[in-house]
């Protein structure tokens, strides 16, 4: 086995790979603005770290959000791509679950990250592998009361203190710990019946919309 996890709806632009015993190779930039560029170096610095090529990935394993528009479809085309040129399957991970498996934490706790418009992603947590329903996007102060005293990790978590009263790293998802994770989950059922399909986990309208008043101008 070997596993190439990809992430990229966080600012943090992450790759890493697994070869169903331990991460073998994994590097992490943070750059909101840069994922087109940076996805790819990224691949080929693990690739070239662990000294293996592309055709020897297996799997391929993506963080699918929830994140932003543009960012997150970086690292959903990039994996849907390579799953395709090898012929592989990809599996997707909540980006969130990614976060939550890194902070090792065994007790309840909050995940949340940065959704812009003042708001978080977020989602509690039972322990490190077991959220509790379904990610959510919200303004803190709406949420205090649902996460107070609560332990949360995370960049939204950090972002807004006076909600998030007992914020941890990790900060960012980082591609090996969504590699660790999917490897315990192959390991216990190697179907992947329990992976989300590779798609994007928006929660929300993207911000670059038509405008309402848009007049159609067609040829004469």
């Amino acid at each position: 086995m070997l596993l190439l996890a990809v992430d990229t709806a966080t600012p943090a632009v992450t790759a890493a790979l697994h070869d169903g015993v331990s991460v073998v190779a994994e590097t992490s930039s943070v750059d909101a603005r840069r994922h087109g560029e940076l996805l790819l170096p990224a691949v080929d610095r693990v690739l070239a770290e662990a000294g293996v090529k592309l055709d020897a990935v297996t799997a391929v394993v993506t963080g699918v959000g929830p994140g932003p528009y543009t960012g997150l479809r970086v690292g959903l085309v990039t994996a849907a791509t390579f799953g395709s040129a090898l012929g592989v399957p990809v599996y997707g991970l909540c980006t969130l679950d990614g976060l939550a498996y890194a902070s090792g934490l065994d007790e309840p706790f909050t995940v949340a990250t940065d959704a812009r418009r003042k708001e978080v992603y977020w989602a509690r947590y039972t322990s490190s592998r077991e959220r509790v329903g379904e990610p959510a996007v919200d303004r803190p102060a709406d949420i205090a009361e649902r996460v107070a005293g609560l332990p949360a990790v995370g960049a939204g978590a950090l972002l807004y203190p006076e909600t998030f009263t007992d914020a941890r790293a990790p900060e960012y998802v980082s591609a090996a710990a969504l590699a660790s994770l999917a490897a315990e989950k192959l390991a216990a059922d190697p179907s992947g019946s329990g992976f989300l399909p590779p798609l994007p986990l928006y929660l929300r309208r993207p911000d670059a919309q038509v405008p309402k008043n848009y007049k159609v101008v067609t040829p004469q």
